[in-house]
């Protein structure tokens, strides 16, 4: 039987891969209301000006944020696969050790993307510098959920591998 510690990193990655998930399909990385209403994702940039129909295409990347984007999306695979190796854990106890160091690989690719995005402040859309957007330009909401899913894919590592236990 699976015991209470298992099925809440379970539930936490889960609810950290959904939210990963979330945050790379939408475009709210950076937002800007400069000229109008600026949104720039990892898979889609939206622009909306001067009161026409918002226009939304797929960007050609940056080095930065093309590893970020393959980082994020190794992260939720090994999310997923964490996910179903816990549930696993019901009939074999054997599998968590494994389910443990996927956890760890997505927390570690997590880390990265959430080093290396801001890297890419520099582009043309933004014209900051690494690690400094310029005031016209802030963090969105997609890119909260990402460093959220970063926070939650932490918690549930540390649940999984019984370094943080908290109390039923």
């Amino acid at each position: 039987m699976m015991d209470r510690l298992t099925a809440t990193a379970g539930i936490l990655f889960f609810i950290a891969d959904v939210c990963a998930i979330i945050s790379v399909y939408t475009p709210d990385w950076i937002v800007s209301d400069v000229g109008g209403e600026t949104k720039i994702g990892l898979m889609w940039t939206c622009m909306t000006l001067y009161n026409r129909p918002q226009v939304c295409f797929s960007p050609n990347l940056q080095p930065e944020w093309l590893l970020t984007l393959v980082c994020v999306f190794l992260g939720c695979i090994c999310i997923a696969t964490t996910i179903i190796l816990l549930g696993s854990a019901h009939w074999d106890p054997n599998v968590i050790p494994y389910a443990r160091w996927v956890g760890f690989t997505a927390m570690v690719l997590f880390c990265i993307a959430a080093v290396i995005f801001p890297m890419g402040f520099h582009i043309d859309d933004i014209g900051g510098q690494p690690y400094q957007l310029p005031n016209s330009h802030e963090v969105g909401l997609s890119y909260i959920f990402f460093i959220f899913s970063l926070w939650l894919t932490v918690i549930s590592e540390l649940i999984a591998s019984k370094v943080c236990l908290p109390h039923f």
